[in-house]
């Protein structure tokens, strides 16, 4: 399989995680706050290793330290700015809570019974909002998977179980007050599940505007970009997110494990 197919497909599976997360907020019969906590704190130690101990010096390898460390915090700066474009108040790395969640079944339950819509206008209001925003965040995040596959399979094989992970609970995120709001499983699944499609998405467009240019100077430029932003995510969202979910230790345990898998399949491979 060439590298262009191998890259786009690792970004394809990540990007379709959205839908394991919507599936999951269906057919469970409650949600595993402390499963997503241990997931998302693994997704963030992933990162976060991979980041610094293996695309850094890659980039440096072929730009030099200087143009690396800027294209660093360049990574770090556009992703900052997209946080900044996105409503606030619908903020996609921030699952509902188990009092939210049982919120909306009241309200849902409410509409059912004939009450006023504007409990039904605000739930799907807030499911397509969230959908906006992790579609736009999805966009660089599958830049970041398809590159990193590109010009190294097993890089991008450890990133896409990352992004992966992290997209699970923005699936939730997405289907749960769709759900609620429209009472259809299928409606609410498509919505998290387009959600992630941008993310091969970004991928193609990235590639098809970066190939005539894609050489050792933009290559090292953009994997310095991708540690940026990787690390953003990482400290900006599943970590704070994971000790949302989870109880004691269960997001440093997550962080932990997550940096030793990724550590030991480095030393191996």
């Amino acid at each position: 399989m060439s590298n262009f197919w191998f890259a786009f497909l690792l970004t394809l599976v990540a990007g379709l995680s959205t839908g394991i997360g919507s599936a999951i907020a269906f057919f469970a019969k409650r949600t595993n706050y402390r499963f997503l906590s241990v997931a998302t704190g693994f997704s963030a130690g992933v990162m976060l290793y991979v980041s610094f101990v293996e695309i850094m010096p890659k980039a440096s390898e072929k730009v030099g330290e200087w143009w690396m460390v800027g294209s660093f915090f360049i990574g770090m700066m556009a992703m900052l700015v997209i946080d900044r474009l996105v409503p606030s108040a619908e903020n996609p790395h921030e699952m509902p809570a188990k009092g939210q969640v049982q919120s909306m079944k009241k309200e849902a339950a409410a509409e059912a019974a004939g009450h006023p819509h504007e409990h039904h206008h605000k739930l799907m209001r807030m499911g397509v909002l969230t959908a906006v925003a992790i579609t736009i965040h999805n966009f660089p995040e599958g830049l970041v998977t398809f590159l990193a596959a590109y010009e190294d399979r097993m890089l991008g094989l450890a990133i896409m179980v990352a992004i992966a992970l992290h997209n699970i609970p923005e699936g939730i995120s997405v289907a749960i007050p769709i759900y609620y709001a429209t009472g259809s499983r299928r409606r609410a699944f498509r919505y998290s599940l387009v959600s992630g499609l941008a993310e091969p998405l970004g991928a193609i467009v990235g590639f098809v505007v970066l190939r005539p240019v894609l050489n050792d100077g933009v290559l090292g430029g953009l994997f310095g970009g991708i540690a940026g932003v990787m690390v953003y995510i990482s400290l900006d969202e599943l970590l704070p997110a994971s000790r949302a979910f989870g109880k004691g230790h269960d997001s440093l345990y997550g962080l932990v494990g997550g940096m030793a898998v990724m550590a030991l399949s480095l030393l191996v491979l």
